[in-house]
């Protein structure tokens, strides 16, 4: 069966994302600040359709927790817009645009219906009957390789505490957010079967992979 990956950017605080989450600031204030070692990199401009790059130690992180994925699941905060129903005269139509970096089938977990949202490479299925539904759907679209699971932190939180998740890489960033949302809020003092399978001290960031 294919793996459940949560891959996600961390505070030393332990924060994903930073207080205050909105349109104008999808992470939160101050959230943009976990992604800074990502940013340059030519494996993560080259998906979202960017020239140029700096290769270094982080590009084979990078490129590996996008190799072998076969489809996404991630929360309807991390999908973005406004709480609450979904405007059916203007709806949203998440952060990236008309050819979002996926490049498979998503899968968004909300509590309001909508219909499948076809943009280029990538449709986003919205799934309102909860997270083991959501990874059901996903498993069948990813047709053999593994699902991505993008966050943010509820999501995270619920397939964790459910056992559900078979690989975590948090990315270290070194800054404090002092407030915001965090990853393992709630979640007891174990790892939920997960061990420490491998550490990297990479510019900016340091690297901690876990596995089942």
């Amino acid at each position: 069966m294919s793996r459940l990956r949560l891959k996600i950017s961390m505070s030393l605080d332990g924060f994903v994302a930073g207080p205050e989450q909105s349109v104008k600031n999808p992470l939160g204030l101050g959230g943009m600040r976990l992604h800074e070692w990502v940013f340059g990199l030519k494996a993560w401009r080259s998906a979202h359709d960017m020239q140029g790059g700096e290769v270094n130690v982080n590009s084979a992180v990078v490129e590996e927790s996008i190799r072998n994925i076969g489809a996404t699941v991630m929360g309807r905060n991390m999908f973005g817009g406004h709480p609450g129903p979904w405007n059916a005269s203007d709806p949203w139509k998440g952060w990236w645009g008309d050819k979002p970096p996926f490049g498979h089938p998503v899968f968004v977990l909300t509590h309001h219906a909508r219909q499948p949202l076809e943009l280029e490479g990538t449709t986003f299925t919205f799934v309102t009957d909860g997270i083991e539904s959501a990874l059901a759907q996903a498993r069948r679209a990813a047709n053999g390789k593994d699902v991505s699971l993008a966050g943010g932190a509820k999501a995270a939180q619920q397939y964790l505490a459910a056992g559900l998740v078979d690989e975590m890489l948090i990315s270290l960033a070194p800054v404090l957010l002092g407030s915001g949302e965090r990853l393992f809020e709630g979640l007891g003092d174990d790892m939920h079967g997960l061990k420490l399978v491998s550490t990297l001290a990479a510019p900016d960031v340091t690297h901690l992979k876990f596995a089942r």
